[in-house]
């Protein structure tokens, strides 16, 4: 009998040895290992208490865009930037920039080196008590175009821009209205979130819409690139194309009769460029599609939406000839028709789009961002040609309303076909067209015609950035 329960005993030992070294295992997994993820968790509650010492985001001259003052989260530009700055709430997350970046703005009691980490468990009385600041995040943002393009922009109920330096893709402006003060936000966010107007969302990186004309820039790139056309064929345009079930024509239904391609290009004849892209094929308007990264990822740090390309192994002659003036079921992103431009105006070299940089580090370090390309969509010389018919659209065509004196601008208007009612206005263009410095994008939902309502607001704001306000 004492032998049962000597037994009984010892077993009983052994059980709560093993769930003793258990437990030493979860706790040391915990702060050994999980500590720095947990404490930069940005739904972790002992965050709330560091958020005075949360780094500041700042525009590229430093002005600030969100900093803390008296333990509250400020965002000094407001509604211009709300989307893509974001927000910081205990009660509501993080969400833009501030998501984004979030590991390096959040302040911690926890080091994120695992040598600390265990030096910390052998040792608590070493812990310091004292809050780690976080980094300051230092963005590509200029703040007076940004104020500019918001404020054209707010004009109208819905609608997005971008602004990007020509060279390096760098983003300069980047809107979306409607809007919303994120200074507000923890009282206003229940509304904002049911809001049918959505003005969460970031309409600029992540609205989808089909490009219209727009897609004309690539349609030509991809014809003058592969020697399907040149600068001297001409096209016969009068006012529609039967292309099986299918019947295009232009706005107005518009007749531009016989033209060479820049006259094409500069009266957007979409029975032209429906013609135009038919010669293409689809195999290689599919190829340069993917050349220009439509679909793909365009390697921005905040979440942006791919481009909904419908599969080529769907695509017969009626889509094809829609295809090449931006309709059928093609949606993009203003930042994307932006980067397409900006291809066009580096001589073919497609720029990564980047919004960050640099992150100052609390102690003193720089971590520096580095521009990037996406590719070579097409050559120097095919992209010198589109640049040429880009010019020929504001100097005597569609695009004229976006004229800057003493300045050559090449643009392109676009006039998207919706099935929500009334259509989208488009815009994209580069100057000074000789030697680029400015890409610019915008999307008016609604508005009309590309040339009397997104295409002035690219001009006010590619002015401003040249300084002929």
């Amino acid at each position: 009998m004492n032998e049962q329960i000597d037994g009984t005993i010892g077993k009983l030992q052994l059980t709560f040895a093993v769930l003793f070294a258990l437990l030493v295992a979860a706790q040391v997994r915990v702060q050994l290992f999980e500590a720095p993820a947990l404490a930069t968790n940005p739904h972790n509650p002992r965050q709330s208490l560091l958020a005075a010492y949360r780094g500041s985001i700042l525009a590229s001259d430093g002005t600030p865009l969100a900093t803390t003052k008296g333990g509250v989260r400020a965002y000094p530009l407001g509604a211009a930037p709300a989307q893509v700055v974001g927000y910081a709430s205990a009660r509501y997350g993080t969400s833009g920039l501030e998501d984004a970046y979030d590991g390096a703005l959040s302040a911690t009691y926890v080091s994120t080196d695992p040598v600390e980490q265990f030096r910390l468990f052998v040792n608590p009385t070493q812990r310091k008590q004292a809050h780690a600041r976080g980094a300051t995040v230092v963005t590509t943002i200029e703040p007076d175009l940004e104020r500019l393009l918001f404020r054209r922009l707010n004009r109208y109920e819905a609608a997005a821009g971008v602004v990007l330096d020509a060279k390096t893709g760098a983003i300069l402006a980047i809107a979306s209205v409607p809007s919303y003060d994120p200074n507000k936000l923890d009282a206003i966010f229940p509304d904002l979130r049911v809001d049918p107007s959505s003005p969460l969302l970031d309409r600029a990186l992540q609205g989808l819409y089909p490009p219209g004309s727009t897609m004309k820039i690539v349609t030509a790139a991809a014809a003058i690139d592969s020697n399907t056309v040149t600068l001297d064929s001409t096209f016969y345009d009068p006012g529609y194309l039967q292309v099986g079930n299918f019947r295009i024509h232009n706005d107005e239904d518009e007749v531009t009769g016989t033209a060479d391609l820049t006259t094409a290009f500069a009266l957007s004849s979409n029975v032209d460029f429906s013609r135009i892209a038919l010669k293409t094929g689809v195999s290689t308007f599919y190829a340069y599609l993917r050349a220009f990264g439509f679909g793909g990822d365009l390697g921005l740090a905040l979440p942006v939406s791919l481009d909904h390309v419908p599969p080529e192994s769907k695509i017969f002659s009626g889509e094809l000839a829609q295809l090449g003036f931006g309709q059928d079921d093609l949606q993009v992103t203003p930042l994307r028709m932006a980067v397409v431009a900006a291809a066009v105006a580096g001589g073919g070299v497609e720029p990564r789009p980047f919004l960050v940089r640099e992150i100052r580090l609390p102690g003193g370090g720089v971590t520096e961002m580095r521009a990037g390309t996406l590719g070579r969509p097409v050559s120097a010389e095919s992209a010198a040609e589109v640049t040429k018919m880009m010019v020929a659209v504001v100097k005597r065509g569609t695009g004229m309303s976006a004229a800057i004196p003493g300045v050559t601008v090449a643009g392109k208007t676009g006039t998207a076909t919706n099935t929500q009612g009334a259509p989208h206005s488009w815009f994209v263009a580069f100057a000074p067209a000789e030697d680029p410095r400015y890409v610019a994008a915008v999307v008016v939902e609604h508005g009309g015609y590309g040339a009397a309502v997104a295409a002035p607001v690219v001009r006010d704001v590619l002015a401003a950035a040249l300084g002929r306000k």
